[in-house]
């Protein structure tokens, strides 16, 4: 099950209200990924903008799957792969795996990242989301950002994530 509201074409960036059905289309691929990766996936989160209620976000579905050892985890290359999971081997993260997943109208829906729960990657991705979640003045004021980032780089998404990088750095530097 994906929204309508779930897509995005490759290194363009658009930014859209919250849609509740994110809640729905994260539960349907959690599911997927536990039957196809069984207890190999430690834990499955709902990470990035789409997992804040209220904050809009580029529709894309970011999740963030734990594992016990990230060099085991290429084990889990073929199951992603036959749920339709590209593996980005020259991603420049020594700390994950990371996967896109298309929709059939050529349309990015999913990002899928692989990490051991101790890694800098897995703690730090869920500390920004556990801020944004528990300070909705916060969140508003990172919406805000991300909309004119968008604005400014709708086929720049180098520049929208650098854009965002500060932000991001001063809350995780907050919450110690």
């Amino acid at each position: 099950m994906t929204p309508g509201s779930l897509g995005l074409r490759d290194a363009t960036v658009r930014v859209i209200p919250y849609d509740p059905g994110w809640v729905a289309a994260f539960e349907c691929a959690r599911e997927e990924l536990v039957s196809a990766l069984g207890a190999r996936a430690l834990a499955i989160h709902h990470v990035g903008s789409t997992s804040v209620p209220g904050l809009a976000a580029k529709p894309v579905l970011d999740l963030l799957v734990g594992v016990a050892d990230l060099e085991e985890a290429v084990e889990l290359v073929k199951p992603l792969e036959d749920l339709g999971y590209r593996f980005h081997s020259n991603e420049p993260s020594p700390d994950r795996h990371y996967f896109r997943r298309w929709a059939l109208e050529g349309m990015r829906t999913h990002h899928l990242s692989l990490a051991e729960g101790t890694s800098a990657h897995y703690l730090e991705t869920l500390a920004f989301r556990d801020a944004l979640r528990r300070d909705p003045t916060l969140a508003a004021a990172y919406g805000d950002l991300k909309a004119e980032l968008a604005r400014k780089h709708p086929l720049g998404r180098k520049a929208y994530l650098a854009g965002k990088a500060g932000f991001i750095t001063r809350v995780l530097a907050e919450q110690g």
